[in-house]
């Protein structure tokens, strides 16, 4: 019988898969992914499902959902604590457990969905917090070289929303990350203005892990970025679209510029959708912009994929009118294009 991935992904849609494999362990992960590449049928890696459209047609392939487990701790007051987890632990309850054992680095990240291999893949990152600070490695099953092998920090090519786990899409299974966190009670410097306010400390300055976690857990609730079963404004893939990075001179008067190392400056993708005439709630009662943030695209309970899609493309096709900018798409498209 075939699995419904709408029943497997964060904004619900989704078409049919008839071969569905959940994957408990390390070897069944790999058996799973191999024995489809040797038969020469297409592989989807699924993870939680937060970061995924799929279109309603399905998928004509193999679905392989990452469900192993472990969270393994070394940690000394000098060389802080490393600390090896398993590609499909859920991440919040990593974030969780840090804080609780006082390791430093992830506590911004507080409230992402998913799983830990995807975040290296998208080097997640939130309110001043990226994951490629604190990835010490990652541990992959290479389906070209049919090996596994070690990709440390340097090798990961990590950039903003990026990788070359994300660059090489068909090449990588994540299987186990490795962080090396430092340990305390006060979480890193706080580097993000809103954070910080809420905080009420100066950016720069630091407080206690549980209180930079609580802080983001309540700014990510205020945005419908935390899921919630009853809020349809959290039946979503997170913020569809990425920050734009532009030459300085292309970012439009008014608009955040935050300068980055090379020169370019990062501008808000939410500023350009909202002053290209989007508002919060855009769209019909099957899909539309998030009530509370213009960044998620959400299914009000009864979108389709293709419901999903138009409204994305009306929003981008909107910004590029009015800016001359390309937004673009943080989740991966799979069956569908904008």
């Amino acid at each position: 019988m075939a699995e419904l991935l709408a029943n497997h992904t964060t904004l619900r849609v989704g078409g049919p898969v008839a071969d569905f494999v959940t994957a408990t362990t390390e070897a069944e992960l790999v058996d799973a992914v191999r024995g489809a590449d040797e038969a020469g049928k297409p592989v989807l890696v699924l993870g939680g499902g937060s970061n995924l459209l799929v279109t309603d047609s399905g998928f004509d392939g193999r679905v392989v959902a990452v469900r192993t487990h472990g969270v393994q701790s070394d940690a000394d007051a000098c060389g802080g604590a490393v600390v090896r987890v398993a590609a499909g632990e859920p991440w919040d309850g990593l974030v969780d457990r840090a804080v609780a054992e006082g390791w430093v680095g992830v506590e911004a990240l507080s409230g992402i969905p998913g799983l830990v291999g995807a975040t290296p893949i998208q080097n997640v990152g939130a309110y001043g917090q990226e994951v490629s600070q604190t990835i010490a490695s990652v541990r992959c099953w290479d389906r070209q070289a049919r090996e596994v092998r070690t990709l440390f920090n340097r090798d990961c090519r990590f950039g903003y929303r990026t990788s070359r786990l994300k660059q090489e899409p068909d090449r990588w299974v994540v299987l186990e990350v490795v962080f090396q966190l430092r340990l305390g009670d006060l979480g890193a410097p706080v580097a993000y203005a809103e954070l910080a306010r809420r905080l009420g400390v100066e950016t720069g300055e630091r407080a206690t892990l549980s209180d930079v976690r609580e802080a983001v857990l309540a700014l990510r609730r205020g945005k419908g970025m935390v899921l919630d079963d009853t809020d349809h404004d959290t039946w979503s893939a997170g913020s569809f679209f990425t920050n734009p990075v532009l030459a300085a001179s292309a970012v439009p008067e008014g608009a955040p510029a935050w300068p980055q190392p090379d020169g370019t400056v990062k501008t808000s993708a939410a500023w350009l959708i909202e002053h290209a005439g989007f508002a919060r709630g855009h769209g019909n009662d099957r899909a539309a912009l998030s009530g509370k943030h213009t960044l998620a695209v959400t299914n009000r309970g009864g979108a389709t994929a293709a419901d999903i899609v138009a409204l994305a493309r009306e929003v981008r096709d909107g910004v590029r009118s009015r800016f001359g900018i390309e937004l673009v798409n943080e989740p991966v498209l799979v069956g569908c294009s904008l």
